[in-house]
């Protein structure tokens, strides 16, 4: 397949609520659309996640993520210096509080698991083509959590993906990748950063 097809594929899948693994610009994730309930349900038991534990996303642009998330001044200073790059920016959802599945409304509402309690999504727009052109084919964000079993190390191959979550996923296999730091994660809801954790960026303001 060419690297074309490839996307394709993957799109085709990922409309059909599949899981994939795909490489990002820190470690290969596994992702769904982050609008397919289902999916992002699959998602938690798969990896053996806490279902407290909201799912970061990767969005194709700062467009596409203002059309999620409420940003600030703070924000949107960070995106412009940033992004693409390894920073998730939490945010407050314009979609929250999430409506339950039944009740939901409209084409584009965030699945529950990728929201927070407080109403909040954290999200970024990578730098690694494959993870951001996924995003920009399926026009919406894509959940982006490290493809591992929760507890285990970050998988810097898709080979180390499949055998830690028992394979029976779709995968895109671009090659190890640079063993690197995870994205930097800073609450940009007010006018200072609040750093949840820090990553490759080192922020300054």
């Amino acid at each position: 397949m060419t690297s074309h097809q490839l996307l394709s594929a993957a799109v085709v899948h990922l409309r059909a609520g599949g899981l994939f693994i795909y490489p990002t610009e820190t470690a290969y994730a596994i992702g769904c659309d982050a609008t397919n309930v289902t999916a992002v349900q699959a998602i938690f038991r798969l990896k053996g996640r806490e279902r407290g534990k909201p799912l970061p996303l990767i969005v194709a642009s700062r467009a596409m993520a203002e059309r999620y998330a409420r940003f600030t001044p703070l924000a949107r200073r960070l995106a412009a210096r940033y992004w693409p790059g390894p920073l998730t920016i939490v945010l407050a959802s314009r979609f929250s509080p999430p409506l339950p599945e039944g009740e939901r409304e409209g084409v584009g509402m965030l699945a529950p698991g990728v929201v927070a309690s407080n109403g909040t999504i954290a999200l970024r727009v990578s730098s690694h083509p494959v993870a951001r052109a996924l995003s920009r084919r399926l026009g919406r964000p894509i959940v982006s959590t490290s493809a591992n079993r929760s507890g285990e190390p970050p998988c810097y191959s898709a080979r180390c993906a499949l055998r830690s979550l028992r394979g029976g996923v779709f995968a895109i296999d671009t090659g190890p990748l640079p063993h690197r730091r995870p994205s930097t994660i800073v609450d940009a809801r007010s006018d200072r950063p609040h750093i949840h954790r820090i990553g490759q960026i080192q922020i300054a303001i």
